[in-house]
């Protein structure tokens, strides 16, 4: 396997005000012995457009590897602190990682017009906006990229953030507009409004207990789908909460893999320790933390603890969304 990581951006072309070293990317996980084109998976973890969560990262990734794809994970722009809204940055970020890797076809062993995005929770919103936003002017990018398309060829919307009305996740609209955004900033990443007859094929999947990501949101986009003619598949799992990931036995056991989706994370918390800063939940309940203690060893022993207490448990109904969706993208891509 062929692990590398591409920064989307040069420092002098990333503007947002990140409070470390962060720079969106990606991470390769290429099959070594390449004598045919694979189709490409790009994996965009959910978090609340605050944390890019690695419980949906890595472990994803190698899922569609095994599958025969060529996957990437991407690691978009978040904010944490809530202080300056993220606007459009998430977006150009992704647009660029599907631009880059068409662009790069060649070099990953990936068939240019099989490229197909997997979200999960805001990185579902993430996903569907790039999927119904593909053609926004903010997203053309210089004479580098010119002709090389961001729209994805199918989505994969894993319980995904859709709706700015009545049953929105309201954090994330806060953490990616603002709290004053206008009706018109809403109704633009209200995404079952923006469903079009050019909207990729999308496969949707969450549960109907879902606790955090009201299960309205994926019928109003699969509604959406239905009312344009997209190419759509959606299933509605009886049980099971938010962010059920694999739902495997890995995922139960806390095997995600690498962590290096959390890294703006990580140097946020670092910011707010060194800087005397009230730090997040669960975090402020730690009582008074010294400057200089390392916010990584914190955090993960802190979700390890979180993790014991909430003893996820395997769901082999639910586990086998990753084949429904590969059988799926077999049928609309002949993959």
């Amino acid at each position: 396997m062929i692990n590398d990581t591409y920064f989307l951006w040069e420092k002098e072309e990333y503007s947002y005000p990140v409070k470390g070293r962060f720079i969106p990317n990606i991470v390769t996980y290429i099959h070594e012995k390449n004598n045919k084109l694979r189709p490409a998976m790009l994996v965009v973890p959910g978090g609340g457009y605050c944390v890019v969560s690695d419980t949906e990262a890595e472990i994803v990734a190698k899922e569609f590897y095994n599958k025969g794809y060529n996957a990437f994970v991407v690691t978009y722009t978040t904010n944490l602190l809530m202080t300056i809204p993220l606007k459009l940055q998430p977006l150009k970020d992704l647009s660029k990682a599907v631009m880059f890797v068409r662009k790069k076809a060649e070099k990953f062993f990936v068939n240019p017009n099989k490229v197909i995005i997997c979200g999960f929770s805001a990185g579902g919103h993430l996903t569907g906006s790039l999927a119904v936003h593909f053609d926004a002017r903010e997203l053309v990018l210089d004479s580098e990229y010119e002709g090389v398309s961001s729209r994805p060829d199918a989505v994969i919307l894993s319980y995904p953030v859709i709706t700015s009305g009545e049953y929105a996740h309201k954090g994330s609209f806060r953490a990616l507009l603002g709290e004053n955004a206008s009706s018109k900033e809403l109704e633009y990443m209200s995404l079952e409004k923006q469903v079009n007859k050019d909207t990729p094929p999308t496969f949707l999947w969450q549960t109907a207990t879902d606790d955090v990501v009201p299960v309205e949101n994926s019928y109003l986009y699969a509604k959406a789908c239905k009312k344009y003619g997209v190419t759509f598949e959606y299933h509605v799992f009886g049980n099971g909460g938010h962010g059920m990931s694999l739902a495997n036995e890995d995922w139960a056991a806390g095997n995600f893999g690498g962590d290096y989706t959390m890294q703006q994370y990580y140097e946020n918390i670092q910011f707010m320790i060194d800087n005397n800063m009230e730090l997040p939940t669960p975090f402020n309940m730690m009582g008074e933390i010294p400057k200089g203690v390392c916010a990584r060893d914190i955090v993960k022993e802190e979700i390890k603890k979180i993790l014991s207490q909430r003893q996820l448990q395997p769901d082999k109904g639910i586990a086998v969304w990753p084949e429904l969706a590969n059988n799926w993208l077999k049928k609309v891509l002949s993959i």
